[in-house]
């Protein structure tokens, strides 16, 4: 009899492990992707290949940079669009970013700090941080001195941004909030 109790409780654990395994993989399905964790994969929805620009109007914010509320970054024409959930742009503003571009793709802020120093260094303020490439960690900062890294600097993913560009940027990009790269 003992090896039939052994058996219906090895049953009952394998049935068990099985349901919270199906069950699981259902409450994964159900949560919507931008409640996920952070990836740093690259969107099907945003071209990895340069953005269409409007030639008139360089500023515009670039075709097939994603949908939704948005920080859309380009690494080729250094500048960033705060984008709306309703696809308005509410500021853009150009950049410098440092010697560690991300790869196009979507990405999300992943944490910020108010104050830090850089790297390189500097004293910024308003650090959104949304990925890291080769243990390099790469977000937007404004330095609170607006000053720039020094030449011959280690390797930085800061984006740099003037002070009342990053002050707009602190406030729209809170943790969770996507970033689009592009070319």
């Amino acid at each position: 009899m003992a090896g039939t109790s052994s058996g219906i409780v090895a049953g009952l654990v394998a049935v068990s492990v099985g349901t919270i395994g199906v069950l699981a993989y259902q409450a994964h399905a159900d949560v919507p992707a931008s409640l996920r964790a952070p990836s740093a994969s690259a969107s099907p929805s945003v071209a990895v290949t340069k953005a269409p620009r409007d030639r008139r109007h360089p500023t515009a914010l670039p075709a097939n940079s994603g949908k939704g509320e948005r920080v859309v970054y380009s690494v080729d024409d250094d500048r960033v669009w705060l984008v709306t959930d309703r696809g308005r742009v509410t500021r853009t503003f150009g950049v410098h970013p440092g010697g560690v571009d991300p790869a196009p793709g979507s990405y999300w802020v992943t944490s910020r700090s108010n104050a830090i120093t850089g790297s390189d260094g500097v004293p910024v303020e308003h650090v959104v941080r949304f990925t890291q490439v080769d243990g390099v960690t790469v977000g937007f900062s404004a330095a609170t001195r607006n000053k720039t890294a020094d030449p011959g600097s280690p390797r930085t993913g800061a984006i740099r941004e003037t002070r009342p560009d990053g002050d707009a940027m602190w406030q729209f990009a809170t943790i969770g909030v996507p970033v689009v790269v592009i070319r």
